[in-house]
C-alpha cells in the first residue's frame, strides 16, 4: 500500500522537515473536501503570510500526477485528492493477496515482550473481575505476536500467603477430599467464605491459620500435600475457562516460585544503600518522590507481595532479556507499580524504563463491589454459559437448520463476553450487567461475526473458483461507499500497530465496528451478485477483503469467527 502522507509531504515546499510535514497531514472528515489535508497555520510566522495566502501559494506549486490528481486551497488548508480508483484497488487486493496475514508486520523481530496477565488466585473461583486482565493481556499477546515480537505470556499465580493457612484450617474443619473432588473450586470457595464468617467470632482460627501457613513454608508433608491439591484443583478449573477464551500462557510461575529468589535483589538494594529500617521493617524510602515507603520485609522478617514482585522482575530480565515487561493489572495498583519501577530505577538498572503498568478499570456489580471473602461474585463460567445459551436460543429461532449450532453458539456467546471487555478504552470502569453483555444488537461481537458470516455466504453463492478467474471491472468500485470502506480497511495495519503502541485493543475493536457498518452500507447500496460477472467480481473483492479483515481483527481480540450463522 502506498504511503500517501509521504507522497504528499514530498510535494509540499514548506520550511519544515519532512517528518514534521507528515505529522501534520490528516485524513479529511468529508470526502467532498478531498482525502488528505495539510494545515498551513504553522507556516504563517516563518513565511510572513496568512495561512490562506500560504495555502494558495503552495497549491499553485504542487505538480499533479497519477497519485495526487487534484489540490485545493480552502481556508488555510491544502486539500489533496488522491487517485481513488488506484487507492481502492491497492487497498482491496492488498488484503486479498495477504489473506490471514494482513496486518502482520516484522517491526518486533528480535525483540521480546513479557506480558503478566490474568494472575488468578489459588483456591478462588474465576469470576467476572478476572475478565478484563485476561482479555486484555491475551489480546495484547496476539497483537504483539502478529507484529513479529517474541511474546512471553505469564500467569503470575497468587499461590502464596497466609490465606492458604486459612484454607487448610477451613478444609480440615468443614470439608474433605471427596467433596473437593466432586465440587472442585466451588467447595474450596464455600469453606473459604465460611472461615471468614467464623473468624470474626473465633479469633483463635486466625492463629491456627498462621501456624498452618508456617508449616507450608517449612515443607511440612501434610501442609504441602493439601496446598498442592488446592493448586491442582484450581488450575484444572481455570484451564477450562482459558480454553474457552482462547487464552494461553508460556509461564505459570506464581509468587511461590520466587520465594528462594528474593535474597539476591534484596542484597543488591542493600549494597546500593537503598534499604533502611522503619519501625523494624525493611523499606526503600521514596519520600523524595512523593510516595510512601516501599515495604520489602516486615519487622518479623517475612516477605510481602512487593518483595516477590521485585524478585520476579529481576528474574524475568535474566531469563528472557525482555525489551518490555507489561503488567496488565487494575489501576488500584498504580501506586504499587510506581514504587516498584522507581526502586528499580534507583538501583540503576537500565531496563527499569522498560517496565510498563497497563492499567485498566475495575469491574463491579450493579449492587456494589465484589468480594470473594463474602461470596459476592459473578462466576465467569456462569456468564459464559448464559451467553452461549442465549446465542443458541437465537440461532435456533433464526436459522434452525444451521449445522454445528452448539459450536457456533459457543463462538458467539464467548465472543460477546470477550468483546464486552475490549470494546472501550481499557481504563474505563465497568459495572457488570447481564443485559449489557448479552445484548446481541448494535456494536457487539455478534454483529461483527454476523457481518463476516454474511460475507462468507455471498462468496459461497458466487463460487470462489469462478470469482478467481474472471476479470474485474474497476468502474463497479467507483462509488463513495466503496471508497469509505476501503479507507477503513487500509487503516487496519496501522490500527494494529497503534493498539500495540498504546496497549489498547479497543482501537481494533472500534475499527472493526466501523468496517462492519461501512460494509453494510455498501451492501445496501450496491448489488453484489448479478449477471454482469465483471462487475460482480469487482464487488466480490470488497466482500472478501471485508471478511478477511473482520476475521483477522476478531482473532487479535481472541474471538472466533463462525463460517456461517
Amino acid at each position: 500500500m502506498k504511503d500517501y502522507k509521504q507522497i504528499i509531504a514530498s510535494k509540499i515546499n514548506a520550511p519544515l522537515d519532512n517528518a514534521e510535514i507528515v505529522s501534520l497531514i490528516t485524513e479529511t472528515a468529508d470526502d467532498n473536501f478531498g482525502d488528505y489535508a495539510f494545515p498551513c497555520f504553522k507556516l504563517a510566522k516563518a513565511m510572513r503570510m496568512s495561512p490562506v495566502a500560504i495555502a494558495q501559494k503552495l497549491a499553485g506549486e504542487i505538480a499533479l500526477d497519477n497519485d495526487i490528481v487534484k489540490v485545493e486551497a480552502v481556508n488555510g488548508y491544502l486539500n489533496f485528492f488522491i487517485n481513488r480508483q488506484d487507492f481502492i484497488n491497492d487497498a482491496l487486493y492488498g488484503v486479498v493477496s495477504c489473506g490471514d496475514s494482513y496486518g502482520n508486520d516484522v517491526i518486533g523481530k528480535g525483540k521480546t515482550i513479557c506480558i503478566d496477565y490474568s494472575s488468578v488466585n489459588i483456591c478462588k473461583s474465576f469470576h467476572i473481575g478476572h475478565l478484563s486482565t485476561t482479555a486484555l493481556g491475551s489480546s495484547l499477546y496476539k497483537i504483539f505476536t502478529a507484529l513479529g515480537y517474541n511474546v512471553v505470556g505469564i500467569n503470575h499465580l497468587g499461590d502464596y500467603g497466609t490465606q492458604f493457612g486459612k484454607m487448610i484450617v477451613a478444609y480440615k474443619l468443614w470439608s474433605n477430599e471427596q467433596a473437593v473432588r466432586e465440587h472442585g473450586v466451588a467447595e474450596l470457595q464455600r469453606v473459604y467464605v465460611k472461615f471468614h464468617q467464623e473468624e470474626a467470632e473465633h479469633p483463635e482460627l486466625t492463629d491456627e491459620a498462621r501456624a498452618w501457613f508456617v508449616k507450608v513454608e517449612q515443607g511440612d508433608a501434610e501442609a504441602t500435600k493439601l496446598f498442592q491439591m488446592f493448586k491442582d484443583v484450581t488450575l484444572r478449573d481455570v484451564q477450562e475457562i482459558y480454553d474457552r477464551l482462547n487464552v494461553k500462557f508460556d509461564s505459570w510461575n506464581g509468587e511461590s516460585f520466587y520465594m528462594d529468589k528474593m535474597d539476591e535483589p534484596l542484597q543488591m538494594l542493600r549494597d546500593k544503600g537503598l534499604i533502611c529500617e522503619s519501625q523494624g521493617a525493611q523499606v526503600v524510602d521514596l519520600s523524595d518522590y512523593n510516595m510512601p515507603p516501599f515495604l520489602l520485609l516486615k519487622s518479623d522478617g517475612s516477605s510481602l507481595y512487593a518483595t516477590r514482585d521485585l524478585a520476579a522482575a529481576v528474574w524475568r530480565k535474566k531469563e528472557y532479556d525482555f525489551d518490555k515487561c507489561l503488567y496488565v493489572v487494575a489501576y488500584q495498583q498504580n501506586l504499587h507499580f510506581k514504587q516498584l519501577f522507581k526502586v528499580l530505577e534507583l538501583a540503576n538498572l537500565p531496563w527499569a524504563k522498560d517496565m510498563v503498568h497497563v492499567a485498566y478499570g475495575m469491574v463491579s456489580l450493579e449492587d456494589g463491589a465484589m468480594s470473594t471473602r463474602k461470596g459476592n461474585v459473578v462466576l465467569l463460567r456462569d456468564v459464559l454459559n448464559k451467553a452461549v445459551a442465549k446465542s443458541l436460543e437465537t440461532i435456533v429461532a433464526k436459522n434452525p437448520d444451521l449445522e454445528n449450532k452448539e459450536k457456533v453458539a459457543e463462538q458467539v456467546g464467548v465472543g460477546a463476553v470477550l468483546f464486552s471487555a475490549l470494546e472501550n478504552s481499557k481504563i474505563k470502569d465497568i459495572t457488570f450487567s447481564y443485559d449489557r453483555v448479552l445484548n446481541f444488537d448494535g456494536e457487539t461481537a455478534p454483529y461483527l461475526q454476523y457481518t463476516a458470516a454474511r460475507c462468507n455466504s455471498i462468496l459461497e453463492k458466487a463460487g470462489m473458483s469462478r470469482y478467481a478467474k474472471i476479470a474485474h471491472d474497476p468502474r463497479a468500485l467507483d462509488n463513495i461507499e466503496t471508497l469509505r470502506l476501503s479507507k477503513l480497511i487500509a487503516s487496519f495495519p496501522q490500527a494494529v500497530k497503534d493498539s500495540a503502541l498504546k496497549y489498547e485493543p479497543s482501537i481494533i475493536s472500534g475499527l472493526l465496528i466501523d468496517i462492519a457498518q461501512a460494509f453494510n452500507r455498501f451492501y445496501i447500496e450496491h448489488r453484489v451478485l448479478s449477471d454482469n460477472l465483471s462487475e460482480q467480481n469487482a464487488r466480490l473483492t470488497v466482500v472478501e477483503a471485508t471478511a478477511t479483515v473482520l476475521k483477522k481483527g476478531l482473532a487479535l481480540l481472541g474471538i472466533e469467527t463462525p463460517a456461517k450463522m
